[in-house]
This record gives structure tokens, C-alpha cells and sequence, in this order.
């Protein structure tokens, strides 16, 4: 598959915004749709958004978080952006992006790699 990898995660007070990026490691991801999920232990993995090449014609979000979460693609620079805003607490997790998104659960840890940590006080 190929392999994703994110950044841009971080410690923010409640309300607070981040941006998450998401990028190809030594491949391109093309026209994959791609897509975010989030896992903290103790809650399931949740699918919040994905998004195919073409934008808009290919977009999801889980309830959970439309309103204020987006995302986005470049293109051009090959990278997926998840812009998340008006955070609380129960927003904190381990976010992680993947190619084809598949369902919850699927693959190993290596499948998912380190994902970044989005910390909210």
C-alpha cells in the first residue's frame, strides 16, 4: 500500500484550531482517495473524513465532526489536510491518514503506522 505519513499534530487548549497534514513517504498517492481516522484507548476507531481526487465530487464526513473539521487535497504537492477547529477534549487521539481508506480495524499497527497525537486541555 502506500504509506502515509502525518503531521502537524500537537497540544491546544479546548477551542483551539489545528491542521493536520498528510503525506506521501517515498511514493505518490495519485488518485487514491484518502482518508482520516482517529483512535485514543479505550474509544473505537472512528472514520471522520475522506476525500477523493476530485474533491467534492468524493467526499465524506462522520457527524461527529462535520461543521468543523475539513478536508482538503493539493494535488500538486500531493498532500491531504485535515483542518480541525473549535476542539474539545473528547477530540483527543492518535490521527491517522491511509491511502484507500479502509474500514475500522483493518491491518496491523505497522499497516496504520505512528499517526500523530492531537492533545486537547
Amino acid at each position: 500500500h502506500v504509506q502515509l505519513v502525518e503531521s502537524g499534530g500537537g497540544s491546544v487548549q479546548a477551542g483551539g484550531s489545528l491542521i493536520l497534514s498528510c503525506t506521501a513517504s517515498g511514493s505518490s498517492f495519485g488518485d487514491s482517495v484518502v482518508g482520516w481516522y482517529r483512535q485514543a484507548p479505550g474509544n473505537e476507531c472512528e472514520m471522520l473524513a475522506f476525500i477523493g481526487r476530485e474533491g467534492t465530487r468524493n467526499l465524506y464526513y462522520a457527524d461527529s465532526v462535520k461543521g468543523r473539521f475539513t478536508i482538503s487535497r493539493d494535488n500538486a504537492r500531493e498532500t491531504v489536510y485535515l483542518q480541525m477547529t473549535s476542539l474539545q477534549s473528547e477530540d483527543t487521539a492518535t490521527y491517522y491518514c491511509l491511502a484507500d481508506p479502509p474500514p475500522c480495524g483493518y491491518g496491523t499497527s505497522n499497516y496504520w503506522g505512528q499517526g500523530t497525537q492531537v492533545t486537547v486541555s
